[in-house]
């Protein structure tokens, strides 16, 4: 049967045996201790933490992180629109900004959104600057550095990043974007080998931040924000001197990527895709489910790792792992399950067993899914929450 809104009040408790799939599965209790792990490690710093909500994409799971009015991280104007109206208003919209997107902006902050936006270039900053003069918008801005040479951002040591200062405010004045700080994120962490590697890492992120900010500080610019942040370094950072907020968002659910770095172990991962055996190719040593790339992802982001886990680990519908048995290949709708050294060793799992896939990345395969089914460590539906998509 397919989970409904009102199906986890009816006096007999719905079970994982009985869903249509394919479902995706959270483990509540595996999750709450996640996030109770990272709120304990960042406790001994003088640090906020700003969880980026955009792996969950829902206020039910957010509500377990922190209270509505605690600091969020959103990648889309969809996902700050969706919590303001859940009762969050401290939002980091950490995708640099766009002039397109300056009127949503606008419309979030004239509902109560203190929003902050990034940038890492000189034509936004003068554009936006401009708008918010024209528009009387008091907007925080944050520079994004780049730590690591992962993606967007400007170099700490850089003459662009006083350049760029130099087209904003220096304080909160009605009327312009203002300077607020500084904001990085240490995404080559996931191509780290070692846990000595991430540790190295998040003090090159940490320095590196700091040390534009001072930049900017030393040029007459309060900056008072200093924004990290990646599951990685957030577990294994040393050091957070200088650094006012540390976000990181995976953590929460966890994934095979996160486990191939040594972050967590697989037992840690909180999100499963509930599937059904429907077929044999017994000459390939196959088996097919009905959850293919469209359930699962197409991301493959243990390839690159020292052990390759296909589309996801495979487990027993109770989430222990199956020996060997990994999703080798993703079509659209199916998933072929083979023991990932020998398919000649794949057991033939009977047609009509339920599975559940651990996956390679949690944001790209909850992406996948408009809802959370939700247990707690059994087989029991224990609620429905929804999660949102698009931008």
């Amino acid at each position: 049967m397919k989970l409904s809104e009102s199906s986890t009040e009816n006096k007999t408790p719905i079970q994982l045996s009985e869903l249509e799939t394919p479902v995706l599965v959270l483990d509540q209790n595996t999750m709450d201790r996640n996030i109770g792990r990272l709120q304990e490690r960042l406790a001994g710093f003088n640090v906020t933490l700003r969880p980026h909500v955009k792996t969950n994409k829902s206020a039910d799971v957010a509500k377990r992180i922190g209270a509505p009015g605690t600091p969020i991280t959103v990648s889309t104007l969809k996902e700050a629109e969706y919590f303001l109206e859940h009762g969050w208003t401290d939002i980091l919209y950490a995708v640099g900004i766009a002039a397109n997107k300056f009127d949503h902006v606008a419309r979030l902050k004239q509902r109560g959104a203190e929003i902050t936006v990034i940038l890492d270039n000189v034509e936004t900053a003068v554009v936006l600057a401009e708008y918010c003069r024209e528009s009387n918008l008091s907007l925080p801005v944050l520079i994004e550095i780049d730590t690591d040479g992962h993606r967007s951002g400007v170099q700490p040591d850089a003459p662009l990043l006083l350049e760029i200062a130099s087209r904003l405010g220096k304080s909160t004045e009605v009327g312009g974007a203002w300077l607020a700080g500084v904001m990085t994120h240490a995404g080559a962490s996931y191509d780290c080998e070692t846990t000595a590697e991430i540790e190295a890492l998040a003090e090159q992120e940490r320095a590196g931040a700091v040390h534009a900010a001072e930049r900017l500080r030393n040029a007459g610019y309060p900056a008072p924000v200093v924004s990290v942040g990646s599951t990685p370094t957030a577990h294994f950072a040393r050091s957070l001197e200088g650094v006012t907020e540390v976000r990181a968002g995976v953590y929460v659910f966890f994934d095979l990527v996160m486990h191939g770095l040594g972050v967590c172990e697989q037992s840690d991962i909180a999100l499963s895709v509930l599937c059904t055996v429907i077929g044999h190719q017994k000459e390939k040593g196959w088996i097919i489910t009905d959850a293919g790339w469209m359930a699962m992802s197409r991301d493959r982001g243990t390839s690159k790792q020292k052990v390759d886990q296909g589309y996801g680990v495979v487990c027993d519908i109770d989430g222990k792992p199956i020996p060997g048995l990994i999703m080798l290949q993703a079509n659209q709708e199916h998933g072929i399950v083979g023991h990932r050294d020998d398919t000649s060793l794949t057991p033939m799992l009977p047609v009509g067993t339920k599975l559940r896939i651990l996956p390679n990345h949690a944001c790209a395969t909850a992406a996948q899914h408009d809802s959370y089914t939700v247990v707690a460590g059994s087989h029991t539906v224990e609620a429905h929450w929804p999660r949102i998509s698009g931008w």
